[in-house]
């Protein structure tokens, strides 16, 4: 029988497989529909700085969403990772010259200025895997629940396609779970009251 971070594994791989297998037009249509869903978050009319993601390895693109955001007036935010591997979230903007980072995933420079994942409003982040739970499969890093550890009071919406979800995952003491789930289908509000942490 696998130990549970072998089936973890595992089960990353095969989600992975699964988005990066999506025919091209369908990524774009999806990535155009949660454009089109994320103004049904709550609180989202007054939000104004909006940490989203470079889709990296499949991910759901965030090019639309970002272009959404800034036609209504919000701020967008990249991660950058740090030494301590966390994250910082740096402005991006229409058109911006990038940095690759180790892993090759453009990040803005040092001359675009940065928030916290606390300073920011709303956290659109990557999932590899997700359910109604609120709990997730990252890509097994942990740069996001390092970061998120401390930050008090920020909504956490995580982006992936409908068939990334998945039922059985158990979260670990550190894992910091999302509020809402975003997919080309739609916003999932996630039941997180019995294991989040106090926020």
């Amino acid at each position: 029988m696998p130990s549970e971070p072998d089936a973890r594994d595992a089960l990353r791989r095969q989600l992975r497989e699964r988005r990066k297998a999506l025919p091209a037009e369908q990524q774009a249509t999806a990535a155009r529909a949660v454009a089109e869903h994320i103004h049904k978050l709550p609180g989202w009319d007054a939000a104004r700085h909006i940490g989203l993601y470079w889709p990296n390895d499949g991910e759901l693109g965030t090019q639309p969403l970002a272009q959404a955001c800034r036609a209504q007036g919000k701020r967008t935010y990249l991660p950058v990772l740090t030494q301590q591997r966390t994250l910082v979230f740096r402005e991006w903007l229409d058109n911006q010259a990038m940095q690759a980072n180790r892993y090759g995933i453009p990040e803005p420079d040092s001359s675009h200025r940065s928030r916290t994942a606390g300073e920011l409003d709303v956290l659109v982040m990557p999932l590899v895997g997700w359910q109604r739970d609120g709990y997730r499969l990252g890509m097994g890093g942990g740069f996001y629940d390092r970061t998120l550890a401390d930050a008090r009071g920020l909504l956490c919406v995580g982006l992936a396609y409908a068939c990334q979800q998945i039922t059985g995952l158990n979260g670990a003491a550190w894992d910091i779970p999302v509020h809402w789930v975003l997919t080309e289908s739609g916003l999932t509000a996630c039941d997180v009251q019995e294991r989040a942490p106090t926020r």
